[in-house]
């Protein structure tokens, strides 16, 4: 059997871990900045679960928490991994629009996650968006809304939509000195909710916004905002075209049973060879193929079609190999 049909249930493990981090991340920010004031008696009941909990979680890792926990910062939007700076590359580009200038040491942030896209594609929208876990769960219910027999819409968008937000929010970062990326953009919307209800004590508008684009792929188009809107997904579509990781059909043990277009949340074509740089190579293609034909390859580009699945009845048919029913020509 093919290990690679495991990759998906790996995904959604790295996807729930990512949201545990943000959950937990502002937890520990609230416990250095308890233990740097040295104001455990004065803290109270709910403060003091807080406190005790994280100390549990953290004590058997970090002896100094009120230094060593600068080491665990931020969100997916722009933060500090176990002492690695990264950011997120539109918030690179937001910067440079934003500033008209270029700082190194905020593009050395960016760099790994872009060298990653270059190898990957569009990785960050499959594994790592925090947004995505939360998309993922609302198709989800989305579908069992179509089988209950509500009117929930399947209008498909154009994708190119996602560009022109891309070009628009680098000039108006340009014209007005905002990086407005960061008021439209999923993940950091996530992230900063998260941390303003667990910090501050609750939600910002960006959570209304974030309801609304919930809302819209429910009924307006399914993963419509970021199939066709998400600034982000159109950096990482951009960066990943040429990406070397990509999901490839191996025709000769192909079905030709479309299972692998049915799950596709992006609207793909993997049974006529058609995944382009808006695949995400999430892996639900491979997990529900029944005849391990999807496989991720090292190809720096996509194959053309290649005809029917060996195993499908059409090619059987091409081949000779089926005999035509009694009365048939």
């Amino acid at each position: 059997m093919n290990w690679q049909v495991h990759l998906n249930k790996l995904r959604w493990l790295v996807l729930s871990l990512v949201m545990l981090m943000l959950v937990l991340i502002p937890f520990l920010h609230l416990y250095q900045s308890y233990e740097a004031a040295h104001a455990y008696d004065l803290l109270k009941p709910g403060e003091r679960l807080i406190y005790d909990s994280m100390e549990f979680i953290s004590g058997p890792f970090i002896s100094d928490p009120e230094n060593d926990l600068d080491g665990l910062k931020g969100t997916t939007w722009s933060g500090t991994l176990f002492g690695l700076a990264l950011s997120d590359p539109l918030a690179l580009l937001g910067q440079i629009s934003a500033s008209l200038s270029l700082h190194w040491s905020f593009l050395l942030t960016a760099l790994i996650p872009i060298l990653l896209t270059l190898l990957a594609g569009r990785f960050f929208c499959g594994w790592i968006c925090p947004a995505t876990f939360i998309y993922e769960l609302n198709d989800n219910l989305g579908t069992w809304l179509r089988r209950a027999g509500l009117p929930i819409s399947r209008r498909k968008l154009d994708r190119r939509i996602k560009y022109v937000v891309l070009l628009m929010g680098v000039l108006i970062g340009m014209f007005t000195g905002a990086v407005m990326f960061a008021a439209i953009y999923p993940p950091a919307i996530l992230g900063r909710e998260i941390y303003y209800a667990i910090a501050v004590g609750g939600f910002g508008s960006g959570m209304v916004f974030f309801i609304l684009t919930l809302l819209f792929d429910l009924l307006v188009a399914r993963r419509g905002f970021c199939r066709s809107i998400c600034p982000g997904g159109a950096l990482y579509s951009l960066l990943g075209r040429f990406r070397l990781l990509r999901i490839q059909r191996k025709v000769e043990t192909c079905n030709d049973c479309t299972k692998c277009n049915a799950v596709c949340q992006f609207d793909l074509d993997p049974w006529h060879d058609d995944f382009g740089q808006e695949c995400n190579n999430c892996s639900a293609c491979i997990a529900v193929c029944p005849t391990d034909a999807l496989v991720f390859e090292m190809k720096y580009k996509d194959q053309p079609f290649q005809g029917a699945g060996h195993l499908g009845q059409d090619y059987k048919k091409q081949q000779g190999d089926i005999k035509p029913a009694s009365g048939e020509d």
